[in-house]
């Protein structure tokens, strides 16, 4: 699938009217209290998840209605914001409710509250918007300052499940009301194990708390960092409610004018392809890490090598959101790193280890390469191509890629014909250390 695909803002800003227009006719009042509500309420209860949460809610059905991107969010944004600043203490459960849903060992005091009863008050918040900008639109809601080119595929594979969950999210400023004059765009892949929750978890939450760091501005790295480890804890207070044990590595990338930041947790990997060249941006984390390995001993935990090395004889990622009966030995802390830019940069590729267990990063630029020269320069479905790739060298694993293009696909296209062996003779740049990476053909370690 295509996400974030170019538009001309002409003919974004004539979509918005029709599609205020076809709205309000669907819906000529809110849901009545006894009404059935227009799209599934997020769970039963919410606590500290209540924005992320409902932002997600409401995104999704109105790009289930054919909002264009920008729309969704800033209608999400104001809809959801409004509903934040009312009394929320109606919206709270009893103390009987709360005691059936809450585990004793929960250490921090959460308030839950009713996740229906707020999508219903959301769904009105919502049709209000709708209404008033009918009659007249806000200029931040109007277009966006860049377009993206982005290619995301994901597969089951043969696991019996689909635990990958990925966010591409090109109108991140729009979505948070951010008005600076800095052009932000997030991206994400999530590869959850134990179950879905948690990748499903973070893929809605990490963002947001992103957006909320006071560090965002200044320090987008660090507020990545931070986003990752209050995910963490949120998480494991509703583990412990709700009685999951399910764990997700994950890895983001925020462009942030001409800055790329990024932040991982576990395996899950990014790297940013420029003229050709992989630079390597990050060392996932790997029980095998003779750094990860030290640690984990010190916590009292142990490594052992059974199909591949695993964190307790169980786990074979050292950190992730989740693992509640694994923490501290799994850790929830994220590593960050940030890369200005130069414009000469190709691609950012963000994918699972189902994807990088068997394709060396070396490969993935003559990959793309090959793809865009069979479709003809046509970048939005290549993410297909490096699926169906890893799929047949023999990845049993679920499959997520996604590809984000930093110049048009057409043009890296041109750049690169008559180069010859589009994957002979490339290193790549370790940015963290500046120093040069063997080229090898060598699949990672699982």
């Amino acid at each position: 699938m295509a996400c974030g695909a170019p538009q001309q803002t002409s003919q974004m800003a004539e979509e918005i009217p029709g599609f205020l227009d076809t709205f309000l006719g669907d819906f000529p009042a809110p849901p009545g209290p006894e009404s059935p509500l227009p799209w599934d309420a997020p769970g039963s209860l919410l606590s500290q998840e209540a924005e992320g949460e409902l932002l997600e809610l409401a995104g999704t059905f109105l790009r289930n209605r054919n909002a264009v991107p920008h729309l969704a969010s800033s209608l999400a944004h104001a809809a959801v914001s409004r509903l934040l600043q009312t009394d929320l203490s109606e919206y709270r459960k009893s103390p009987q409710q709360q005691e059936e849903n809450h585990e004793e060992e929960e250490t921090d005091p959460v308030t839950l509250l009713d996740a229906k009863a707020l999508a219903r008050s959301l769904f009105n918040q919502l049709w209000e918007v709708c209404g008033q900008w009918q009659k007249q639109v806000p200029p931040a809601a109007q277009g966006l300052q860049r377009q993206w080119l982005v290619s995301v595929h994901a597969i089951r594979n043969t696991r019996r499940k689909m635990e990958d969950r990925h966010v591409c999210l090109p109108t991140f400023n729009q979505l948070f009301g951010l008005s600076d004059s800095v052009d932000r765009a997030y991206f994400a892949v999530f590869d959850g194990h134990g179950g879905v929750d948690a990748a499903r978890y973070a893929a809605v939450h990490v963002h947001v708390q992103a957006a909320r760091q006071p560090e965002l501005s200044t320090q987008p790295a660090e507020a990545l960092r931070r986003a990752f480890q209050r995910t963490d804890h949120m998480f494991l207070g509703k583990a412990r409610r709700e009685r999951l044990q399910s764990g997700t590595t994950g890895v983001c990338a925020l462009l942030a004018g001409r800055t790329l930041h990024v932040a991982w947790l576990g395996d899950s990997q990014v790297i940013l392809v420029q003229q050709g060249q992989v630079v390597k941006l990050m060392e996932p984390h790997r029980p095998e890490r003779q750094d990860e390995r030290e640690r984990i001993e010190a916590l009292g935990g142990f490594v052992s090598h059974m199909d591949c090395w695993r964190v307790n004889g169980t786990l074979a990622v050292s950190r992730a959101i989740g693992d509640v009966f694994q923490k501290p030995y799994v850790s929830g802390e994220a590593d960050a790193a940030s890369q200005e830019l130069t414009g000469s940069e190709d691609f950012l590729l963000l994918a699972c280890d189902g994807f990088f267990d068997v394709v060396p990063h070396q490969e993935v630029p003559g990959l793309v390469q090959a793809g865009l020269v069979g479709r003809q320069g046509n970048g939005l479905r290549v993410a297909e191509d490096l699926v169906a790739e890893a799929r047949e060298r023999g990845s049993h694993d679920n499959i997520t890629v996604m590809v984000v293009f930093l110049r048009d696909p057409r043009d890296l296209l041109e750049a690169r014909e008559g180069v010859g062996d589009p994957q002979a003779d490339r290193g790549s740049r370790d940015l963290l250390s500046g120093r040069p990476e063997p080229n090898t053909d060598a699949p990672q370690p699982s």
